[in-house]
């Protein structure tokens, strides 16, 4: 765990933390056997809330042995699979597109496209691991 991160001292914090830590994890978890929902990002976001809320949990995901090396390569610095690029890039772009489909305002699908192309550059800088 970070030591430079000190969980919440708000105990509702914590406990909303825990929720979405929870329901991301879940969502993760069903993200492994259902191709059109993304696995990582979800596990990152509950170690995010985990790591703010509960050592124990946040320890428990990072070392699980089918759940932490999802999000464990990520987290030391080492780098985003070429598929989960792929994926998380090709889904990330034919949602944004049909979301530019659907709404009329130019200003809303700037906005979208924006956040695409930069969200697209953050992913493409990262380091590359082959596919296990």
């Amino acid at each position: 765990m970070p030591r430079d991160i000190q969980p919440s001292r708000h105990r509702s914090v914590r406990y909303l933390l825990l929720t979405i830590g929870w329901l991301s994890v879940a969502l993760g978890v069903i993200g492994i056997f259902l191709p059109v929902l993304p696995t990582t990002p979800f596990l990152l976001l509950a170690a995010a809330c985990f790591v703010r809320s509960s050592r124990r949990f946040y320890l428990w995901l990072v070392t699980h042995p089918r759940l932490g090396p999802w999000i464990r390569d990520y987290l030391e610095g080492q780098g985003i699979p070429l598929k989960g690029k792929v994926y998380a890039l090709v889904l990330m772009w034919v949602s944004i597109s049909f979301s530019c489909y659907l709404v009329p305002m130019l200003w809303a699908r700037v906005f979208m496209l924006s956040s695409a192309v930069l969200v697209s550059l953050y992913i493409l800088k990262q380091k590359t691991l082959p596919n296990p």
